[in-house]
């Protein structure tokens, strides 16, 4: 129960401390003297965006506040942030001329959806276009789902999230089936280029070696006969004393005639005998050499062909060895990635009919738990409508197969309606004129509130949701209203002085257009002023004895 709202500097309100009581609760005032100020202040209360130019004209923001008992389903989750034994919980919201807010929660900062949150389990608001909701195919959902129960919107919520995952996976699968054909020629290229490289199979040292190799053959004639030719030089094998060695063992014999005179002597001489068996080796290993290196026919041509087809792939991929065998490295990733690919939609597959078959389910209990309440809600709403002056309408909640899954399961709901007997009823955003849509906005009210019995959030407030409505079924709505507030407390923004006559608490918002800027005041009318207001509301002037005895009627009939 809402037992304080304060308002300062909010449109019109330049101050306003209301304190409400259980039961009807009713703000009355001309139109235009900012009722609907309170709406928005309530709004704000529930995390609600504000809008711009709320801040009164003049001031640095607005504030709003309001103090609710705390409810016992409430008390444990609220422990860390409740003093010790305290009764109220108070939300509070700062508006700042700029537009920036603050939320407050027992005086500690909170975020506009802690206050959404926690003021959907206080209150419940139905503005004064709220029964023009109802017309919504997704709103009648909403209310058969909510009559349904709480293990009702817990099936909804896992409905929902496997709906979703639903989605991702159908969505993934499909991406995963479009990319089979491009998959299937990469992978051809990859198989091509990974088979070209490892029948290559390139290698830095082979490639050096090979380089090496068909220099040699290239110059091999040349190389022959260098090689000779320097053998020749050192020891002709003609045997004469020509060579080099030869001569080197004529300087060698001659220093050692001479062997042990003088040592510096001697040292020249070793030399010289180093110098003609290093040339005597010399000239032997040029002639192996030269043995050697014949070249075997076509070895030449098989050395070019090996060097162009390594030469060939270094090319194609990065210039060097290095970056042909990186190249095969990241073509092996990729076919694996891609060979996995084909496990992936397996995967998928059977991941998606695994959650398909918990959807089936989920919808299944979602769809018979709306089979089996639309008949009850619908001959409740009946009775209630029949206490709201619409005696012999009919009222029925029908269930269609939706063309494709949503979020919300299989079924589309309609309200049909026929307000009078005899007439065939039709969707009720055709039939139902603006009054009879309040009156079934009320009776589903009064349904819930029955249904609920204890539960719910513990204030409904009502904004001008009896408008349209006059007469003799104005009395029989205000009955209703005040029927409510036995189990709730009522909060309602009205015009009907048959609503006003029955509140419990009666409060008055008037507009004094000579302050500058306008200001509304909003105060509780005492008893010998509810007949004054009375008169107002039904559009007369306090000398009209008439409407005078008319508002006396409506306060005894109370």
């Amino acid at each position: 129960m809402l037992s304080e709202l304060r308002v300062e500097n909010l449109l019109l309100l330049e101050r306003a401390e209301l304190r409400l009581g259980p039961g009807l609760n009713v703000l009355t005032g001309e139109t235009g003297a900012g009722k609907t100020v309170l709406a928005q202040a309530l709004d704000l209360l529930l995390g609600g965006r504000a809008r711009s130019g709320i801040v009164r004209p003049g001031a640095p923001e607005a504030y709003v506040e309001g103090a609710f008992e705390v409810p016992d389903a409430l008390r444990e989750r609220l422990a860390e942030r409740l003093p010790e034994g305290a009764e109220e919980v108070v939300l509070a919201r700062r508006v700042s001329a700029e537009g920036r807010t603050r939320a407050y929660l027992n005086g500690r900062s909170a975020t506009a959806s802690d206050l959404r949150d926690l003021g959907g389990e206080l209150l419940a608001f139905y503005g004064q276009h709220e029964h023009r909701k109802l017309t919504l195919a997704s709103a009648q959902l909403e209310v058969l789902d909510a009559y349904c129960g709480a293990e009702q919107a817990q099936r909804r919520a896992r409905h929902a999230v496997g709906y979703a995952i639903v989605r991702e996976l159908t969505a993934e699968l499909e991406s995963l089936r479009e990319l089979g054909g491009a998959r299937e020629r990469e992978l051809d290229l990859l198989e091509f280029e990974l088979s070209e490289i490892e029948a290559t199979a390139p290698n830095e040292a082979e490639e050096a070696e090979l380089l090496g190799e068909r220099e040699r053959l290239r110059h091999l004639e040349g190389l022959r006969g260098a090689a000779a030719a320097g053998a020749e030089a050192l020891a002709p094998q003609a045997g004469d004393e020509s060579g080099v060695s030869a001569l080197l063992g004529q300087a060698e014999r001659a220093l050692g005639e001479l062997d042990g005179v003088d040592g510096a002597l001697d040292a020249l001489a070793e030399r010289t005998r180093a110098l003609q068996l290093e040339s005597a080796d010399l000239a032997a290993e040029l002639r192996r050499y030269w043995e050697a290196i014949e070249g075997s026919p076509g070895r030449l041509e098989e050395v070019e062909e090996r060097l162009e087809a390594v030469d060939r792939l270094k090319r194609k991929h990065g210039g060097s060895i290095a970056g042909v065998l990186a190249h095969a490295e990241r073509c092996r990733a990729r076919r694996d990635e891609l060979a996995g690919a084909e496990v992936a939609i397996e995967d998928v597959t059977a991941r998606l009919a695994d959650r398909q078959a918990q959807q089936d389910a989920l919808a299944a209990e979602l769809g018979d738990a709306r089979r089996a309440a639309g008949p009850t809600l619908a001959a409740s709403v009946r009775e209630r409508l029949a206490e709201l002056a619409m005696e012999g309408a009919s009222f029925e909640v029908v269930l269609t197969p939706r063309e494709d899954r949503g979020p919300t399961g299989d079924e589309a709901v309609e309200f049909r309606i026929a307000p009078n007997p005899g007439v065939p009823d039709g969707p009720l955003r055709d039939i139902a004129s603006g009054g009879e849509l309040s009156r079934v906005m009320l009776a589903l009210t009064g349904v819930a509130a029955d249904r609920g019995g204890g539960d719910g959030p513990g204030l409904l407030v009502f904004d001008e949701i009896d408008a349209g409505i006059g007469g003799q079924t104005a009395r029989v709505v205000a009955e209703r209203l005040r029927a409510l507030g036995e189990h709730r407390q009522i909060l309602c923004i009205t015009h009907l002085p048959q609503v006003a006559a029955l509140a419990a608490r009666h409060f008055s918002i008037a507009k004094d257009a000579s302050s500058r800027p306008t200001r509304a005041d909003v105060r509780r009318l005492e008893r010998d002023e509810l007949e004054g207001e009375l008169v107002r509301m039904l559009g007369a002037d306090d000398a009209d004895l008439g409407a005078r005895r008319h508002a006396r009627e409506l306060l005894k009939a109370a």
